[in-house]
């Protein structure tokens, strides 16, 4: 027996809230939710009754059963929970959504997240604590506090074994910022962003400038997910998922920085079986959205995915291979977390959609495997793949 997602789910739908500055959003983080998933039920031309189950992560405030009363829901057959890792589960969301699905568990379920930033408080800083105890006693009292120090760490690791330059990271901000220009929906579009203005921007914490790392914003975004033979009755072309696999390799995130593959995105487990789960290689996959906290995570989750060497980062992460649609890997069409919204990586799991349905804003020519990797230095991470009909 043969144990596998691959093409029994499909997307039915995708929304969003108009997405914010953090801060800036004038509605509740709760009714953000509401508008992504009724967008995303409209997007799918299915009711919001049909929805049985919710998949979040990353501590999602929104309680399925709330949601449920909101949207007029009278059987909830599913409420799910990635269970750490932040970012890194929004491609954990998307599986545990899609084997509740497989297994009959839930036959229509949403995958959501959202942020008011203003509401809540602010993902970027360092946590505001009374007293210290536990893994924060090895790193805070030496000045470790914020998520850009703790990453800087490990991908100054990566960039000294492997000869790295800062060019590498600049291209990475680069097509982001450029693809951003084209989404209407994108925060930063009509804010291009050159070589000569990343150059000039502040430094946050070698090796990250401002524009290396992700913003802070309000908002939701919601995926629906069903079974691949209801989709066939669905308005959009079919998306199917090839794979999705969440977890971590041996000591990931070990306290006080003490893993034993340091200098890591968190992939090295993860992509083997997604590719082994999808039945396609590197090779195969025509674009790529990669969860940014920050650039040097996207550059470690890409060697890590396999498509180039750690020797070869300097070379392969030039803007022109990365920008559509003709570069060699187009990279976060949609501008991702730095340029067009940080929604806890939801919106680059859009986007990925978005490109093999045709609809992105930048898209890239006959796209029939697009692969999305969830916030890279973090344990458990987590990682995806759609397919279009050709795949099947």
């Amino acid at each position: 027996m043969t144990r596998t997602l691959r093409h029994t789910v499909a997307v039915a739908g995708v929304g969003q809230s108009t997405y914010y500055k953090h801060g800036q959003s004038p509605e509740p983080e709760f009714k953000l939710v509401l508008r992504a998933v009724l967008a995303a039920c409209e997007d799918a031309g299915l009711s919001p009754r049909s929805i049985d189950g919710f998949s979040s992560y990353s501590n999602d405030r929104n309680d399925a059963t709330r949601l449920a009363q909101a949207l007029g829901i009278d059987d909830l057959r599913l409420a799910v929970m990635q269970w750490g890792g932040g970012g890194g589960g929004v491609a954990a969301a998307v599986a545990n959504a899609s084997a509740a699905i497989a297994t009959g568990q839930a036959e229509c379920v949403v995958v959501m997240r959202g942020l008011a930033q203003g509401q809540f408080g602010r993902f970027g800083q360092g946590p505001a604590l009374d007293r210290i105890a536990g893994p924060y006693a090895l790193t805070i009292p030496y000045g470790l506090m914020s998520p850009a120090q703790m990453f800087a760490m490990r991908v100054n690791r990566f960039m000294h074994d492997n000869g790295v330059h800062t060019e590498a990271l600049r291209a990475i901000s680069l097509a982001s910022y450029h693809h951003a220009q084209q989404n209407p929906d994108a925060v930063m579009q009509g804010r291009p962003l050159s070589a000569e203005d990343y150059d000039a921007s502040r430094w946050i914490v070698e090796p990250f400038r401002l524009f290396d790392c992700c913003q802070e914003n309000d908002g939701a975004a919601a995926i629906l997910l069903v079974s691949a033979e209801r989709a066939k009755d669905l308005p959009h072309p079919e998306c199917y998922l090839l794979g999705a696999v969440g977890g971590a390799a041996y000591r990931a995130d070990a306290a006080g920085h003490n893993d034993p593959i340091y200098a890591s995105s968190n992939f090295t487990t993860l992509a083997p079986r997604l590719y082994e789960m999808g039945g396609f290689a590197p090779a195969d996959v025509d674009v790529v959205q990669s969860y940014e906290n920050f650039t040097g995570g996207v550059m470690m989750s890409l060697v890590e995915h396999g498509f180039c060497e750690p020797e070869e980062v300097n070379d392969f992460l030039v803007p022109d291979n990365l920008i559509a649609p003709k570069g060699r890997l187009p990279l976060n069409t949609s501008g991702g977390n730095l340029a067009e919204v940080y929604m806890h990586g939801l919106g680059l799991v859009i986007e990925a959609v978005r490109q093999v349905r045709g609809t992105s804003w930048n898209p890239v020519e006959d796209v029939n495997v697009s692969l999305m990797t969830g916030g890279p230095m973090v344990a458990p991470a987590s990682c995806l793949a759609f397919g279009s009909e050709a795949t099947r």
